[in-house]
């Protein structure tokens, strides 16, 4: 299932206090469109986004009881590319998070809050994605 063969989008919604509010997630990939609906936005709502960026893929997988290796995939991606765009967004340089990857487009203040507009490249290498059954693997895979 894991490709690299396009590049994805995200825009990324915070509040004005900088707290996560949702995003909007897209990849064209083997011919079908990928989009945000695992459930990473709901988890993640209200959280400050220093908190996002610690948070480890296996811990989401598993509040979200995602078992079918296609949906670990598609959550990987999210959790990846937003992680990627807030550590961009805030400066923040941290070896295990891609930004390089990351291209903010845009950053809008408005009276409804900050929406952040990112191009995402593939990533060099793909992950390998492990079962969340397998409990404490390396937090950043």
């Amino acid at each position: 299932m894991p490709c690299s063969d396009s590049s994805s989008s995200m825009v990324i919604q915070l509040d004005h206090e900088e707290k996560f509010v949702g995003f909007e997630y897209a990849k064209i990939t083997c011919g079908r469109e990928i989009t945000g609906s695992t459930g990473l936005n709901e988890y993640f709502k209200g959280w400050e986004l220093s908190r996002i960026i610690d948070c480890p893929y296996n811990q989401i997988c598993t509040a979200l009881d995602v078992q079918e290796e296609e949906n670990q995939y598609i959550l990987y991606l999210e959790w990846d590319v937003l992680r990627a765009g807030l550590a961009l967004y805030l400066g923040i340089d941290d070896p295990h998070i891609d930004t390089d990857r990351c291209l903010i487009t845009s950053i809008e203040h408005a009276d409804k809050g900050i929406e952040i507009a990112q191009v995402v490249l593939p990533p060099k290498e793909m992950p390998k994605i492990l079962p969340c059954s397998l409990g404490d693997t390396d937090p950043n895979q």
